[in-house]
């Protein structure tokens, strides 16, 4: 098998542990990944839950549709993280529960909406920014990406939900559910004092963990 193709049948798999767990709905949710010469990603309208590999999108480094059924509508916001950050193997945005209540609070810190409230958290996702209100498929979502100049990992869209980029489709995957998880701990803890990780704690795991 190629290396082409074991990677369709992993984002499948991914994905469907992702549908089956309810970090995404009905047809809710895309998900992409870099390939040699190119980008894999999910299709419009399909369900994370029962995707063909054989059907996976593809489309050339110039964002042309090269194969496959029609991509997500969101393809800009996929290709923005590729372009500012070279490191990003894979992209995966979902409409998951706890993040997408973060994006829609008033209240959230718009430079850094997710506060250091585990290790987990500051390794895997890094700060994160939330971006204004665009509507799905808009291209002002790349553009809005673009101008974090590759800073952000993760984004959260608001009234929308989160973006997360990593090394490569486990990692970005790992790195969607630790910010879900760490919304849901924000969300229950709402009310209450909370006990953050202090700069220097956030400073100790980047320089012993780095950072992606």
């Amino acid at each position: 098998m190629s290396a082409e193709n074991k990677l369709r049948e992993e984002i499948a798999r991914l994905s469907k542990s992702l549908f089956d767990r309810g970090f995404s709905v009905g047809s809710a949710g895309n998900i992409s990944a870099a390939v040699e010469d190119g980008i894999l990603m999910t299709p419009t309208n399909s369900c994370l839950g029962f995707l063909d590999p054989a059907r996976i999108s593809k489309l050339d480094r110039a964002g042309n549709h090269v194969s496959g059924d029609k991509p997500s509508k969101e393809v800009f916001l996929h290709r923005a993280f590729y372009e500012t950050r070279p490191q990003a193997g894979a992209v995966v945005h979902l409409h998951s529960t706890f993040a997408t209540a973060l994006s829609c609070l008033a209240d959230t810190d718009p430079d850094d909406c997710v506060p250091p409230l585990t290790p987990y958290v500051v390794m895997r996702v890094g700060k994160v920014k939330l971006l204004p209100y665009v509507k799905p498929g808009d291209e002002r979502m790349g553009d809005m990406i673009r101008a974090l100049g590759g800073r952000h990992a993760a984004v959260l869209l608001a009234n929308h939900g989160p973006v997360v980029s990593g090394w490569d489709i486990a990692s970005a995957v790992y790195a969607a559910e630790e910010l879900e998880e760490t919304a849901k701990l924000l969300v229950l803890l709402r009310d209450a004092p909370k006990r953050l990780l202090t700069a220097e704690n956030v400073a100790e795991l980047n320089a012993v963990f780095g950072g992606y």
